[in-house]
């Protein structure tokens, strides 16, 4: 006897998976119908009560559309490759790239976060690209080189984006300013009289990309004054901050450009502790502006930094999907400024 051809081997017998012809007959809708309301298709113009009444019955029924047939038939996926392993960490960081996710899914795309922990390079756009994805959104530490770029492309991408301090010949770039922060940042510190300056370079994996820049800022603003800087590595524990704090008068520092406000307060904290007077002895200042910043004793000075919002990324990722042909472009979407309180 033949199979039947019902079944196959990824689908439970005597259990029939619900299609999108079983939605259209509750409905009372054509296939076409169910089609356009379930993949948000805007060029057809359907009624609320119609819309509603699919939605239910595909709810009712248990139907999901299938994505690789919904890729077969727009001739691309709706897939936003996001490296996850690879994103800047921060509570600013953190709500950007949530708002990203949400606005690319109000725009009918689906996110999707690989893990790409020891992948560098061509190997991690190779791996990228076996998912198909139609773009692909890398922010961190992967040295994307414009072989890997094409890769990607030539395999349905059609947009690239880096997000990060540089640009990648093939890729859209959104640049972040991030010499900017530490320029500013140390400014303020010299404007305000100190003259040999510690600035914080984090020794967790992923923050070189933020830190370098910063130092490079810290050090532009110090040309010419007659103040030093002197960089400072320093990881994100009690231990370490006390153990720098230990040999701060052997240091000679009487300013501190601590990388972020979380350092800052790590390193405040510990400044006190070894009986360092803040800002008296020594000033110190981070960036991103948290609220938890302004509620030390003395309160935080920090770099508010303007950084692009999510709705627009995602609305830079979606036109670069629809007009693939567009030469790649470069934006700098971020701006900073000194917030100045009582730690400086």
């Amino acid at each position: 006897m033949s199979q039947s051809t019902d079944q196959s081997p990824d689908r439970p017998a005597g259990r029939t998976v619900p299609t999108s012809a079983d939605v259209a007959r509750l409905a009372g809708v054509s296939r076409a119908t169910v089609s356009y309301v379930l993949n948000n298709t805007s060029a057809v113009r359907i009624s609320e009560p119609t819309r509603r009444r699919v939605r239910e019955a595909a709810e009712e029924l248990g139907y999901v559309p299938h994505a690789a047939a919904r890729s077969l038939r727009a001739g691309h996926s709706r897939m936003v490759l996001m490296p996850s392993s690879h994103v800047p960490v921060g509570p600013l960081y953190s709500q950007f790239f949530n708002d990203l996710q949400w606005e690319l899914r109000r725009l009918d795309y689906t996110v999707v976060q690989y893990g790409s922990v020891g992948l560098e390079g061509d190997d991690a756009a190779r791996a990228w690209a076996e998912l198909r994805p139609v773009a692909v959104i890398t922010a961190g530490e992967v040295d994307l080189t414009p072989a890997g770029v094409q890769l990607l492309k030539r395999s349905g991408a059609r947009a690239v984006f880096t997000y990060g301090t540089h640009r990648v010949e093939g890729a859209h770039a959104v640049i972040m300013a991030q010499d900017r922060v530490g320029e500013v940042a140390t400014a303020h510190l010299v404007e305000g009289g100190r003259r040999r300056i510690g600035v914080v370079v984090p020794e967790e994996q992923g923050l070189a990309m933020f830190s370098a820049p910063r130092l490079d800022g810290a050090r532009r603003a110090v040309e010419g004054t007659g103040a030093t800087v002197v960089p400072l590595p320093l990881r994100y524990e009690e231990e370490s901050a006390e153990a720098l704090a230990g040999r701060w008068r052997e240091l000679g520092l009487d300013g501190v450009f601590a990388y972020n406000d979380e350092y800052a307060m790590l390193l405040m904290r510990a400044l006190q502790d070894a009986g360092i007077s803040v800002p008296e002895e020594t000033a110190v200042i981070g960036a991103d502006d948290l609220l938890l910043g302004r509620l030390l004793r003395p309160r935080l000075s920090t770099v508010q930094i303007d950084m692009v919002v999510g709705r627009e990324l995602a609305e830079l990722v979606d036109r670069a999907v629809r007009e693939p042909d567009d030469p790649p472009r470069a934006r700098t979407l971020l701006d900073s400024r000194v917030v100045r309180r009582e730690s400086s």
